[in-house]
């Protein structure tokens, strides 16, 4: 798994999203994002609705970039944009502008889910190849606002898992996160209830082992990102939220600032 990868996950089979109640359409979600010491970069996640090919969607962007010294030495713009059904909570589009010192990428997925096949338009390259899936599959984005849809706070248990079909870089794998139990975490906002989870990633250059990232959930009717930790192979990365608008339920903080 990719490292921006991880950090849109911060910044979650088929759940109804007409009937989404852990999010909404104009929900903005902002993150601040440190390596090591330094303030390494800022992340937004908000949704909006669309249409495509006649179908009511949740239009969902991320969008990360470098702050301070690292946009000197290295400048990342990345964007990513999730097209998912109102009815069916799949990925029907996925596009991805990314620029992270220097090497860019411009690509975009089209899901035909029914079919089982996804096509990639790769516009830097100008080519355009066809990819088998393996069942309804989600983008990186997608997934985050899928899992916040099935998982029952009232229901989850110390070691279950989430097991998602994804497709990226062109490449079908399936995504798991393990549910470790709850934690209080002191907050920019206050004291909040958390759901501790740990994402299961590929042991690499980036990462130090296969459970180096840990993730923390707001328990509550929302499910969103509060904090995230990443041992990497060299240093490690945290980030935490520090703005939220437009919630589809009340924030439940145990004590205010």
């Amino acid at each position: 798994m990719k490292l921006a990868m991880v950090i849109f996950f911060i910044m979650f089979q088929t759940t109804a999203f007409s009937q989404s109640k852990s999010f909404k359409e104009g929900e903005v979600l902002k993150f601040k994002i440190k390596y090591g010491w330094f303030k390494a970069s800022e992340a937004t996640l908000s949704v909006n609705k669309s249409k495509l090919r006649d179908q009511p969607m949740y239009h969902i962007i991320a969008e990360g970039k470098s702050t301070r010294m690292l946009d000197v030495f290295f400048r990342v713009r990345n964007r990513y944009e999730s097209y998912t059904g109102f009815n069916d909570g799949v990925s029907h589009r996925f596009i991805r502008k990314t620029s992270e010192g220097g090497h860019t990428k411009d690509k975009m997925i089209d899901f035909f889910q029914n079919e089982k096949v996804a096509v990639v338009t790769n516009y830097k390259k100008d080519t355009i190849s066809e990819h088998q899936l393996t069942g309804f599959t989600q983008d990186m984005v997608s997934s985050y606002y899928h899992l916040r849809e099935i998982v029952d706070i009232n229901d989850i248990q110390a070691g279950d898992e989430f097991v998602l079909n994804m497709f990226f870089d062109e490449q079908n794998f399936p995504f798991k996160a393990k549910y470790i139990g709850d934690e209080i975490l002191k907050t920019d906002f206050g004291t909040v209830k958390t759901m501790v989870f740990k994402p299961y990633v590929q042991a690499d250059r980036v990462f130090k082992e296969k459970e180096s990232v840990t993730i923390w959930i707001s328990k509550d009717k929302n499910k969103i990102p509060i904090k995230m930790e990443a041992k990497l192979a060299v240093g490690s990365l945290t980030a935490h939220l520090f703005e939220y608008r437009g919630l589809a339920n009340p924030f439940n903080l145990i004590f205010d600032n």
